[in-house]
């Protein structure tokens, strides 16, 4: 363990209850009745690594890196308090336009050849929804503990754990669910009731899916991988990973072609690379692409899946010539981005068994805004 990481977990061990103060300190203190219902009551999240934090007031504006927290706080009706995510090409706003739901057009995007440490001192928000070990591990973003405790004591407090893999040796301490971060968020904006809405809609939504699946021995085992336009080598994500990055394939029951192999998933200090010899080996019954939500099924299939047909190796795979290559799904996702995903890989990999909405567009857009 590190010692980052200790002093971590000793912070949130000993937080007994009382935890970090936090007030909603930014500029927009003081303003017109905010996104919060006008609720002007204090409210708590006791969440790893960082312990309990206490706020006066739930915060109206806030930050966070990986987007599955962005879609998190969309979905509880405070998207428009979003001032700054990661990456800008992992901000997935289609679906909310197709929800008609509120959210942050233009946040601000942390990523510019690193993370700037002074961003956070101008963007002043009320919390920071980021695992801070998450911001100290990564050498690329440039930032140690000093600088997350220096950001936590002189802005806002940070509550997030990350979620989307759980293939980092530093992150020793405990994950949660999709779900059950979720519900850390509700808490944190004081919206538990939209939470728990979206957790019954979510548990119908399983229950149907589950229902209609064919036979184990009717599913594919597949492999996740992300890739160039034109690939010689793959970056290899593990589908049996119990990151939320996954969550769609093992509610699918899509098994992990990779189990048994020495493949390792994608991690801080593990590239993942593979070239096509070894997924070869593997020949997956499917293989499906991340991070191609900016394509159509239709320019995914004329562009990379058309490469892989014509390619010596990739021409011979199970899963190129039966035709069972697709899209994967960005590595964040939040509840309403699953649903959807959830969705679109259910029809595309049991067309027999699912077509048209296989959830309520309509119900979602109600809870976003309220109207329980």
């Amino acid at each position: 363990m590190s010692d980052e990481a200790t002093r971590r977990t000793v912070l949130a061990a000993g937080a007994g209850g009382v935890g970090l103060l936090a007030g909603c300190v930014s500029g927009t203190e003081g303003e017109a009745e905010s996104e919060n219902d006008g609720s002007d009551e204090p409210t708590s999240v006791t969440m790893e690594p960082v312990g309990t934090v206490e706020f006066d007031s739930p915060p109206e504006t806030w930050l966070t890196y990986e987007i599955d927290y962005a879609d998190m706080g969309i979905a509880l009706g405070v998207g428009e308090g979003l001032e700054a995510i990661g990456e800008e090409n992992r901000y997935l706003t289609q679906y909310y336009d197709e929800l008609g739901i509120p959210y942050a057009e233009d946040p601000q995007a942390l990523w510019n050849g690193g993370v700037d440490k002074e961003v956070f001192y101008d963007l002043d928000v009320d919390v920071h929804l980021v695992d801070p070990n998450w911001l100290e591990h990564n050498s690329a973003f440039g930032l140690d503990g000093e600088d997350v405790d220096e950001l936590e004591e002189n802005v806002a407090p940070f509550v997030g754990n990350t979620i989307f893999r759980q293939t980092d040796e530093w992150h020793d301490y405990e994950y949660y669910t999709m779900y059950e971060a979720f519900e850390k968020v509700a808490q944190v904006f004081g919206r538990e009731d939209r939470y728990e809405a979206f957790a019954e809609l979510h548990e119908s939504f399983l229950e149907e899916i589950e229902s209609s699946l064919p036979p184990a021995d009717e599913r594919p085992e597949g492999v996740l991988v992300w890739a160039e336009d034109e690939p010689e080598s793959f970056t290899a994500m593990r589908i049996s990973d119990g990151g939320t990055a996954n969550k769609h394939f093992r509610d699918l029951g899509i098994e992990d072609a990779f189990e048994g192999t020495d493949v390792a998933g994608r991690s801080t200090d593990n590239s993942g690379e593979i070239d096509f010899e070894t997924l070869a080996d593997v020949d997956p019954d499917a293989i499906f692409l991340s991070e191609r939500e900016t394509e159509s099924r239709e320019e995914f299939e004329s562009g990379l899946v058309d490469y892989l047909r014509d390619h010596p190796v990739g021409g011979d795979l199970t899963a190129v010539q039966e035709g069972r290559v697709y899209r994967g799904g960005p590595i964040y996702q939040g509840p309403i981005y699953n649903l959807f995903l959830t969705e679109r890989v259910a029809r595309a990999v049991y067309p027999d068994q699912f077509d048209g909405d296989l959830f309520d567009r309509d119900e979602v857009s109600a809870i976003v805004e309220g109207d329980l």
